[in-house]
């Protein structure tokens, strides 16, 4: 299929060949050597027409023939290839010269093959279709290049990341919308733009070594360099905390540019510090625990040391009462001796009253405070509570579990005090399942409405258990299963727990490890 002079604006997927000669003969040897392959044939019979044709058919391939009257060969593939319309369609010269220069002339030109006259047809069908071969690899090539681009280019927009593309020098090559936006730069201001000048210019000279100098080391030096806490400046001035890392582009051994990939972290940043806060709320929180905990210890201390303190003390004023009412009895009072002694058994009783006097106002000062009950939700007491806990588990590389009921009702207790009690029990399953090949199961925390009056927390270990001779004494004052304590924690959760009307109970787990369990009453 041939046309000549004139091509069809239609365009199809059929492969055009422009054949340009000014003899009728050449072109009809072409026309018969070319015919039934599947192309579509065109015809141009001078330079001038061949350019014209070409700008509106775009033929994959032009045979062109050098010697014509008017525009030759040469000045027709010198035009087509400096035109960006037309400068991908493969030329190949036909022409009786046959010198080197003639050829090295055409090729400098642009054509890629030479095919001298006269011409065999099995040498003009093997050199047409390697070269349309290659230039369905090239048109293949560029569309998959086109395609990656516009995929490189809808990843890059669609990124939350901000990013730069410099050169040797610097210079902002690419950037994509992020970066505009964080930065505040329209895109047109930022290319060809020097990043570190740009963020310089509203930062100041010490930025560059605070902020923007690893950029340039992996510049001038080819490393890649991450920075996770930086400043870059938007283009009001105002600067923002960013992470950013810069990979150099290597050519040759040397680099050629860089990417920075950088992240806007104030977000990050004031999450931390609301996680500082909240931290800083639960340590003092923590230390209040404390502080009643120790109160309450002190205050059970005081009444186990009075108890056992008064009774002798009592005694002992007793003993001098009576030891002062035997004198008085004696025949012989007239002497220094009686005298001392008489005076020594007075000063013995006044000191021991003096001395319950001051256990009694000791025990006095360090009474457990009276409760500050209110109405409390108990999933988040326990949800507060084990929070607290946290710390200690991390630390004992242990975790805290909850099954907590939902719609649990209201509670009438003190939370601090209650607080309390729970983290004791916590941190004392904690204790006892540190050595053990349990504490990857952690220590469970459950609570549950158990009827109309009750709801029941049970804090649940799987460490070693308890003696069977512990289970009677558990609650006694200074009673203790650990080598380092006093005996005196779980006697100051019972008390907690009684005095809010509820009770303080533990059962042995049937795996092994203890079952803690104590009720709060509904509000």
């Amino acid at each position: 299929m041939y046309v000549a002079d004139t091509p069809p604006e239609t365009v199809d997927d059929v492969e055009r060949i422009l054949l340009v000669d000014d003899n009728p003969t050449n072109l009809q040897v072409l026309l018969q050597t070319l015919s039934g392959r599947g192309y579509k044939l065109l015809i141009a019979k001078n330079g001038e027409s061949a350019v014209r044709i070409a700008h509106k058919a775009k033929p994959a391939l032009v045979l062109l023939d050098i010697m014509m009257p008017g525009m030759d060969g040469y000045e027709v593939c010198r035009q087509l290839k400096e035109d960006p319309a037309t400068s991908n369609i493969t030329v190949i010269f036909l022409s009786a010269l046959d010198d080197t220069k003639d050829k090295v002339r055409g090729l400098e030109t642009g054509a890629v093959d030479f095919i001298s006259k006269p011409f065999q047809a099995e040498e003009v069908i093997a050199r047409v279709e390697t070269q349309l071969k290659i230039h369905r690899l090239e048109r293949a090539l560029s569309a998959r290049n086109r395609q990656l681009e516009a995929d490189k280019a809808r990843i890059l927009e669609s990124m939350n990341e901000g990013i730069f593309g410099l050169d040797s020098w610097g210079r902002i090559t690419f950037a994509n919308a992020a970066a505009s936006i964080m930065t505040g730069w329209p895109m047109d201001t930022l290319i060809n733009r020097s990043l570190i000048e740009l963020m310089l210019d509203e930062a100041g000279e010490e930025a560059r070594s605070l902020h923007l100098a690893p950029i340039q080391e992996a510049l001038s030096k080819g490393v890649s360099i991450r920075v996770d806490d930086a400043l870059f400046w938007h283009k009001e001035g105002s600067s923002f905390p960013v992470s950013y890392s810069c990979t150099p582009i290597m050519e040759e051994g040397q680099p050629s540019g860089a990417v920075v990939v950088f992240t806007d972290i104030s977000s990050k940043k004031r999450g931390q510090a609301a996680l500082q806060k909240a931290l800083d709320e639960l340590e003092t929180q923590k230390e209040k625990l404390t502080h009643v905990s120790r109160l309450s210890i002190m205050g059970e201390m005081a009444a186990g040391f009075a108890h056992e303190v008064n009774q002798p003390l009592t005694a002992i004023s007793n003993y001098a009462q009576v030891a002062k009412r035997m004198m008085v009895r004696l025949e012989h009072k007239d002497d220094d001796i009686y005298d001392s002694l008489y005076e020594a058994m007075d000063k013995i009783n006044i000191q021991a009253r003096r001395a319950g006097e001051i256990i009694a106002r000791i025990r006095s000062f360090v009474k457990k405070p009276d409760h500050v009950l209110g109405c409390v939700d108990p999933i988040k007491l326990i949800s507060d509570t084990v929070k607290l806990a946290e710390v200690d588990a991390r630390n004992n590389s242990m975790e805290i579990h909850t099954e907590v009921a939902q719609d649990l009702p209201e509670v009438k207790v003190d939370p601090v005090q209650i607080q309390q009690v729970a983290l004791n029990l916590i941190r004392n399953g904690m204790e006892a399942m540190r050595d053990q090949d349990t504490r990857d199961i952690g220590v469970w925390v459950k609570a549950e409405q158990i009827d109309d009056q009750f709801v029941k927390v049970s804090v649940i270990d799987r460490g070693y258990g308890l003696a069977a001779d512990a289970e009677e004494k558990l609650f006694t004052p200074f009673y203790t299963t650990k080598s380092d304590g006093m005996g005196i924690g779980l006697t100051v959760c019972h008390s907690i727990i009684q005095s809010h009307g509820g009770r303080l109970t533990f059962n042995r787990h049937p795996e092994g490890g203890t079952i803690f369990e104590f009720t709060m009453p509904i509000a």
